[in-house]
């Protein structure tokens, strides 16, 4: 027995090529168009892009932002209490001094800035 004589022992296995026309219709077996039929591709898990999101969405690992002050001028005071009244703000607030105030008014519970307060005890206010 020659080299050229041997033949295996098992007959190979018919291995369709595809993606060239012929038998196997327009697209080959390949379906549609794009990226799923050209060779070589190769998509990434959906759920891997879904756990690379996760990160950026809104909120997460993201830090309380700070209670924010409400600012409160002389003027909203003066055009919204009485001579005597008690001003006594539930919500985070400061009073600043814009504008002028001529009643007396008794400030408890709220911040006041330095000219806020040497305004509202020039009009005879206190500050508790």
């Amino acid at each position: 027995m020659q080299t050229h004589e041997l033949k295996p022992k098992h007959k190979s296995k018919y291995r369709m090529i595809v993606g060239r026309g012929g038998k196997k219709g327009t697209y080959s077996g390949r379906g549609g168009k794009g990226q799923t039929a050209r060779s070589g591709r190769k998509l990434a898990p959906v759920i891997r892009e879904l756990i690379k999101r996760y990160p950026k969405l809104r909120g997460y690992r993201r830090q309380q932002m700070p209670k924010l002050t409400k600012v409160v001028s002389l003027d909203w005071l003066e055009k919204n209490y009485k001579d005597g009244d008690t001003v006594d703000l539930k919500h985070e607030a400061k009073i600043l001094a814009n504008g002028k105030l001529t009643k007396k008014l008794t400030i408890q519970n709220v911040k006041v800035s330095a000219a806020a307060k040497a305004a509202i005890e020039k009009a005879g206010g206190t500050i508790k």
